[in-house]
């Protein structure tokens, strides 16, 4: 069954300039999905969106069988949001954070309570409950921001690069917790920058300049790039990528500043021929299994980060 449903969904700012353009997706029950991209690429538009601050310039979203633009409270019940930005009030406890989410719900009493501590115990956070917020290390405050976005029981948990401002350890951990609530059947969505991050997702949406280039999931969109991924660097890369056509017609190399790029089937049998037929104009050459930022490149001609990135 899909919870979250978008058609030709489009949305165009203020001023004129168009943020999203005709993207559409379906996402199953419990399932962990991605939004990927660079930064002006559309998916802190589209996480506004999903969490009803904006509303739709053009096309569909359905959020539970709940139109967005029609029934904006019905979907909001069906959504837990965790921000980029913390929003835990750093004076209050833990428990004093979560309790007050739950008066926003309508809950209290032992109900309240027992929620609350199938929370804390939910994300190790039982031996914190009575620290204020403030004391707490940005994993921690990430994991009692997960409890209190879960304390209503909603169907929908979407987070805004929820891995920002992380150490290494606590973005390990938050990935195990988001694995585990879709393992638990609640609906996980996130807009992420990291590749290591989509690529726990089970499918991701690859987002550019307001378009959706590529969906599927990681390991499909990889597998599509066909070969293994060839980087070379040279003082003229122009050059060397007209003559690097000339002697190989089946190469289609990318020109990135003084890089070229390119993938080949057979790459460990062309890289001698490559330093043969070119001696002393190429700089590096490396090559690598393909990663979803080469599916990026392929799909777009530009790199997700770096000074090539979109903007």
């Amino acid at each position: 069954m899909d919870v979250v449903c978008a058609i030709g969904l489009g949305f165009t700012y203020p001023g004129g300039r168009r943020a999203l353009d005709d993207v559409s997706f379906t996402i199953a029950a419990g399932e962990l999905f991605g939004y990927l991209g660079p930064n002006g690429g559309g998916k802190s538009t589209l996480f506004h969106l999903l969490a009803t601050r904006f509303r739709p310039s053009a096309g569909r979203v359905t959020v539970g069988g709940h139109d967005l633009a029609t029934a904006p409270a019905a979907v909001r019940r069906e959504l837990g949001v965790v921000f980029q930005s913390p929003s835990l009030d750093l004076e209050l406890t833990v428990a004093e954070n979560l309790r007050h989410q739950g008066h926003l719900y309508g809950l209290a009493g032992r109900e309240l309570a027992r929620r609350i501590d199938d929370g804390l115990a939910r994300f190790d956070l039982a031996s914190r409950r009575d620290e204020r917020a403030k004391t707490l290390s940005g994993g921690l405050r990430r994991r009692a921001e997960l409890a209190k976005a879960l304390l209503h029981r909603p169907r929908v948990l979407l987070l805004d690069e929820p891995s920002t401002g992380l150490d290494p350890g606590a973005r390990h951990d938050l990935r195990r917790h988001l694995r585990e609530l879709s393992a638990a059947g609640v609906t996980v969505l996130l807009t992420t920058h990291f590749i290591d991050e989509a690529e726990d997702c089970q499918r991701i949406a690859l987002l550019d300049a307001g378009r959706l280039v590529a969906l599927g999931r990681p390991s499909e969109l990889v597998a599509r790039i066909g070969g293994d991924v060839i980087s070379l660097t040279s003082a003229d890369a122009a050059a060397l990528a007209e003559d690097l056509t000339a002697h190989f017609p089946d190469v289609i190399p990318t020109v990135i500043g003084t890089t070229l790029r390119f993938e080949h089937a057979r790459a460990h049998e062309l890289v001698p021929r490559l330093a043969e037929a070119f001696p002393g104009r190429i700089h590096t050459l490396t090559v690598a299994r393909p990663t979803l930022e080469d599916v990026f490149l392929h799909a777009t001609g530009r790199r997700l980060y770096g000074p090539e990135a979109a903007s």
